[in-house]
């Protein structure tokens, strides 16, 4: 069972700056709009950086929608009893009128777009093959094995190909351009 705080409550425990806020998020997720005050430590890395957290404070772990945050829970059961979830994540402090970091312009996280790319490739090959020539299917399996291999060592050639698409590169902006374009509060 995971202990879960309202956006209200966080609002309150924030104001009193009595819990570390962690949120799990990817870096390029939490760089598009996280709860003012919290560090990021993706959930990956989760495990590995307890030492990371402070002793005699609650940890509130924060994601997009509270799903990966429980998850994230689970593993630090071990470890933590003082251990809350954000219930609905981000989404539900953006919701509750609370205050949103923006660090960056990007609208999708990497992740996300990897998985569009992949299943798109896939799809078109997997097409391709079907009304036009069947080694098109060759193009499916080449994605296949690029994540077979991502998931093997951790280094995805598509991540890295996306990371130089401009949309994905940090634009600099005066504070008058920033604060016109990222609204903090939201």
């Amino acid at each position: 069972m995971v202990n879960k705080i309202t956006a209200a409550e966080l609002a309150n425990v924030q104001a009193r700056g009595s819990a570390q806020l962690i949120d799990i998020c990817s870096p390029t997720e939490y760089a598009s709009g996280h709860v003012p005050g919290a560090i990021n430590i993706p959930m990956e890395q989760i495990g590995a950086r307890i030492a990371d957290l402070r002793i005699g404070s609650p940890v509130v772990l924060i994601c997009k929608s509270g799903q990966r945050a429980c998850a994230a829970a689970q593993l630090l059961k071990a470890s933590r009893t003082d251990v809350l979830v954000l219930d609905g994540g981000t989404r539900a402090w953006r919701e509750s009128g609370g205050q949103i970091v923006v660090n960056t312009r990007t609208g999708w996280s990497l992740e996300r777009q990897v998985r569009l790319g992949a299943g798109l490739l896939v799809l078109v090959g997997v097409v391709l093959s079907l009304v036009w020539n069947q080694g098109w299917i060759a193009v499916s399996a080449f994605v296949g094995l690029g994540l077979t291999f991502a998931g093997l060592t951790d280094i995805c050639g598509m991540a890295f190909l996306l990371t130089k698409m401009p949309w994905n590169k940090a634009r600099r902006e005066s504070p008058s351009e920033m604060a016109r374009d990222h609204s903090c509060a939201v």
